[in-house]
C-alpha cells in the first residue's frame, strides 16, 4: 500500500557508500587486528590455566573481541543489507553513514539551496541549517554523476537555488 503523494520506485536513487574509505584503518587491517584479538582472547579464556577469578575476565575479554568483530563486519560490509547510503527521492534526500549512526533526512520542500562540488553536496535548508553530503565514499564516478544529475533535476522541479563549483563539470 503506497502512501499518498509517493511516486514509483524508479524515480528514487539509492547509492551504497563504502564506509571503509573514510576510516583511518582499512577494512582488511581492522579485520586482521580484530581476528588477532579474538584468537588471543580465546587462547586466554579457554586455555584452562587461569584461576576462577581471572577466567571471568578472560571470558569478558573474549566477548568484547567477538562483539567488536561483529561491529567491524556490520560497519564495512553489506551482509545485512546496505548500512551506508545516500538516497535521493522526489520527496527527500537521505544520508546514512553506518549501522550505529543516525540517518539524516532533508525534505525537498525545506531546501533553500544546494551547492555541488566534485566530492560533496552542501544543502542549505530554509532555516539556514547546512547539511553536508560527502561523495568521497561513493564507489563509482557514474554513481556520483547520477546523484548530481538527480539533484539538478530536483532543483528545476522544486525551484531551489543550485550552484556548482567551476571544476565540477
Amino acid at each position: 500500500m503506497a502512501a499518498s503523494g509517493s511516486s514509483n520506485a524508479r524515480s528514487s536513487l539509492f547509492i551504497q557508500l563504502s564506509p571503509s574509505r573514510s576510516a583511518k584503518l582499512s577494512f582488511s587491517i581492522q579485520l586482521l587486528l580484530t581476528l588477532l584479538w579474538v584468537a588471543w582472547a580465546a587462547m586466554l579464556a579457554f586455555s584452562g590455566r587461569a584461576s576462577v577469578n581471572e577466567s571471568y575476565l578472560f571470558y569478558a575479554f573474549f566477548g568484547l573481541a567477538v562483539a567488536f568483530l561483529v561491529y567491524v563486519i556490520l560497519q564495512n560490509t553489506s551482509i545485512f543489507g546496505f548500512q551506508s547510503y545516500i538516497e535521493v527521492t522526489p520527496e527527500y534526500l537521505v544520508r546514512k553513514y553506518g549501522v550505529f549512526r543516525p540517518k539524516h533526512v532533508v525534505a525537498i520542500p525545506n531546501i533553500k539551496a544546494v551547492h555541488i562540488t566534485p566530492l560533496a553536496l552542501r544543502v542549505t535548508e530554509k532555516d539556514e541549517n547546512q547539511i553536508y553530503f560527502d561523495l568521497k565514499q561513493v564507489r563509482k564516478r557514474k554513481d556520483k554523476e547520477k546523484i548530481k544529475g538527480k539533484v539538478r533535476d530536483l532543483a528545476t522541479q522544486h525551484g531551489f537555488e543550485l550552484t556548482e563549483a567551476d571544476n565540477n563539470r
